[in-house]
C-alpha cells in the first residue's frame, strides 16, 4: 500500500503562516505554556462580561451611606405630609376634610410648627433604615446571584429582587422600629415630649425597651411588602424604560439616568404605597394603643383590623400616594447620584 506523504513545510514558512493567521485570530499569548482550544478561548472571551464585580467593605459602606442620605433627606422633607397622613389615620372623624383641609386645621389649632412634629426621629430613623435597605439590597442581591450563578439567576430575576428586598428590609426595620414608635407617639400626642430625646427617654422609662417593638410585627407586614414592591417594580420599570432607549444603559447621559430613576421611582412608589397601606394604618393605631393585660401583639392587630374594616384600612391613601410616590422617586435619584459621587461601583445587573 502506497504511503501518504504530507507536504514539507520548513520552520520559516510555518512562522510566516502562523504570523499571517494571528492577524485574523486573536491567538492567546500564553498558548505555549497553557494549551487551550480555540473554542474554549472564544467561550471565555464571550462570557467575560458576566464576571461579577468584587465589592469591598468600603463599597458596601458607600452603598449604605448613599442609601442613608437618600432616605433621611427625603423622609425629613416629607415630615409635614407625614404628620397630616398620620393624623388622618389616627383621628379620621376629626381630620375628615382631606389633605388640604386637614393641613389648615392643624395649622389653625396648633400652629405651623406642628407640621414638623417628629422631624428628629424621622431623619435619624429613616437614615438608619436607608443604610440597611439599600446597602443590604446590594449585598443580598449579589450573594444570591453568586450562589445561583449568573445564567441561572438571570432566569429568576423577580425571585432575586423579592428575596433581596425582603431580607434587607427585615434588618432595616430592627433599626427603624424604636425611632418610628417615638415619631408616631410625638405626632399623635403633641404634648407627650419636646422632641426625639425626650420622647425616646420617656417611652424607655415608663414602658420599657419592649414597648419600642410593639409595632415590630405590623411594621414588618407594612415594610416588607412595601420594599418588595419598591425594588421589584423599580427594577422592572427601569428595565422597560431603558429598553426603549437606543443607547446602552452604561452609556446614557446623567440627565437620562436621572429621568429614568424619577419615572421608575414614581411607578414603584405608588405601587408600594397601595400594597402597604392597610399595614401602615394598623401601625399608626398600634403605636397609639396600649395592649390590654395579657394581650398579644397579634391579638391587638386583629382587634384593630376589625375596628377599621377595609375602608378604614385605606384611610389617608391619596395623601400617602403623593408622599410615597414622590419620596421613592427622589430616593432612587439621590441614591444613584451619590453612588457616582462616592465612586461606588455599579450594582450587579441581571
Amino acid at each position: 500500500m502506497a504511503s501518504i506523504r504530507t507536504p514539507c513545510i520548513d520552520q520559516s514558512e510555518a512562522i510566516v503562516q502562523r504570523t499571517h493567521l494571528s492577524t485574523y485570530i486573536p491567538w492567546p499569548p500564553s498558548r505555549k505554556l497553557f494549551p487551550t482550544t480555540l473554542a474554549t478561548y472564544i467561550h471565555n472571551m464571550a462570557t467575560k462580561q458576566k464576571t461579577l464585580p468584587t465589592f469591598t467593605i468600603k463599597d458596601y459602606g458607600s452603598f449604605a451611606l448613599a442609601g442613608a442620605m437618600g432616605c433621611g433627606i427625603t423622609h425629613g422633607a416629607m415630615t409635614p405630609i407625614d404628620v397630616i397622613k398620620t393624623r388622618i389615620q389616627l383621628e379620621p372623624t376629626v381630620y375628615n376634610t382631606g389633605m388640604v383641609g386637614s393641613l389648615r386645621k392643624i395649622v389653625a389649632s396648633e400652629g405651623a410648627g406642628a407640621l414638623l412634629t417628629g422631624l428628629g426621629p424621622t431623619i435619624l430613623g429613616y437614615s438608619l433604615q436607608g443604610a440597611f435597605k439599600f446597602g443590604g439590597y446590594e449585598l443580598f442581591k449579589k450573594t444570591f446571584i453568586e450562589q445561583l450563578g449568573y445564567d441561572t439567576a438571570s432566569n429568576y430575576k423577580n425571585s432575586i429582587y423579592i428575596g433581596s428586598a425582603a431580607l434587607a428590609e427585615f434588618f432595616a426595620d430592627i433599626a427603624l422600629c424604636p425611632l418610628e414608635a417615638t415619631r408616631i407617639r410625638l405626632v399623635s400626642q403633641p404634648s407627650f415630649a419636646d422632641g426625639l430625646i425626650g420622647g425616646f427617654g420617656r417611652i424607655l422609662k415608663e414602658e420599657g425597651v419592649g414597648s419600642f417593638y410593639n409595632g415590630f410585627t405590623p411594621i414588618l407586614f407594612k415594610q416588607i411588602p412595601y420594599n418588595i414592591a419598591k425594588f421589584l417594580v423599580f427594577e422592572r420599570a427601569a428595565e422597560a424604560i431603558y429598553s426603549t432607549i437606543p443607547t446602552p444603559k452604561t452609556e446614557v447621559s446623567s440627565t437620562t439616568a436621572t429621568v429614568v430613576n424619577l419615572g421608575a421611582g414614581i411607578i414603584a412608589g405608588c405601587s408600594a404605597a397601595i400594597v402597604s397601606q392597610p399595614a401602615d394604618t394598623l401601625l399608626s393605631k398600634v403605636n397609639k394603643t396600649k395592649k390590654a393585660p395579657g394581650q398579644s401583639t397579634i391579638g391587638l392587630l386583629a382587634q384593630l383590623a376589625g375596628q377599621l374594616g377595609v375602608r378604614g384600612s385605606f384611610a389617608g391613601l391619596p395623601t400617602r400616594l403623593i408622599m410615597v410616590g414622590t419620596l421613592t422617586s427622589l430616593q432612587f435619584t439621590i441614591y444613584g447620584s451619590l453612588k457616582k459621587a462616592l465612586n461606588c461601583p455599579p450594582g450587579v445587573e441581571l
